[in-house]
């Protein structure tokens, strides 16, 4: 990761765990002498989103954007209320537009293979996935691309993309760069175990991503429901 003074250092939580896995800080380079209205809009949008306020978030977002239009996080963080809002060809565009202002935005480029998921674009997704994962981002966000490979390898409702062995591999490694400590990612491990069959070691992993320390209720929720699927020795059917 290149070192960049604190003045200039935005950080922000990577939010809804469908778009984006891992729970570690996005460093976004942002320069000095910006809209200090519109950053503090935008940074209560994403406070909102990760409580679940999605529509207060949209608000907020979308007044830092009128207040600064080339707030490119900005455009990330409305994305990812689009997601939530199951609009995912707004969220697309959003993507686009902050990868135009920074290309090397990983964490934007996987929430637009994400939105594309879910469109059922299966094949613009997995390139976009492995184009990020082929340029060697720093370690969370690589974490973040091999994690996302991995769940669409695992759950992809398009027989064609799975292959249980290459998620079970992509998922390792993202578990280990996230040094076991990602919740959502050993998720992913739990399910590409089930897609292989071997749901004994499914049901173990997803109790480990359930003993996560301060887990949040929605992903207790999602979780539990994995955990009964793989009981019932059947693997998980989704686009994150």
């Amino acid at each position: 990761m290149r070192a960049v003074p604190l003045a200039v250092a935005i950080l922000f939580s990577v939010i809804a765990a469908m778009e984006v896995h891992a729970s570690v800080p996005i460093e976004v380079v942002y320069g000095r002498g910006r809209n200090a209205i519109a950053m503090k809009l935008w940074q209560d949008a994403e406070t909102q989103l990760k409580n679940g306020d999605v529509e207060g978030a949209r608000r907020n977002v979308e007044a830092a954007l009128r207040s600064d239009p080339t707030l490119y996080p900005a455009l990330y963080t409305r994305a990812k209320v689009f997601v939530r809002q199951h609009k995912y060809e707004l969220a697309i565009q959003d993507c686009t537009a902050a990868l135009k202002q920074d290309t090397t935005f990983v964490e934007a480029a996987l929430l637009r293979a994400g939105a594309n998921a879910h469109l059922g674009r299966y094949a613009v997704s997995l390139k976009e996935i492995e184009h990020c994962i082929s340029i060697r981002p720093r370690i969370d966000a690589l974490a973040r691309a091999m994690a996302d490979r991995a769940w669409l390898r695992a759950t992809c409702p398009d027989p064609a993309f799975r292959n249980g062995r290459q998620a079970i591999n992509d998922a390792t490694t993202a578990c280990k760069l996230m040094e076991w400590k990602d919740e959502d990612t050993i998720d992913t491990l739990a399910a590409a175990y089930a897609e292989a069959g071997d749901f004994d070691s499914a049901i173990r992993y997803e109790q480990q991503a359930l003993g996560a320390k301060g887990i949040a209720a929605e992903d207790a929720k999602t979780f539990q429901y994995h955990l009964e699927l793989f009981r019932h020795r059947q693997p998980v059917r989704s686009s994150r």
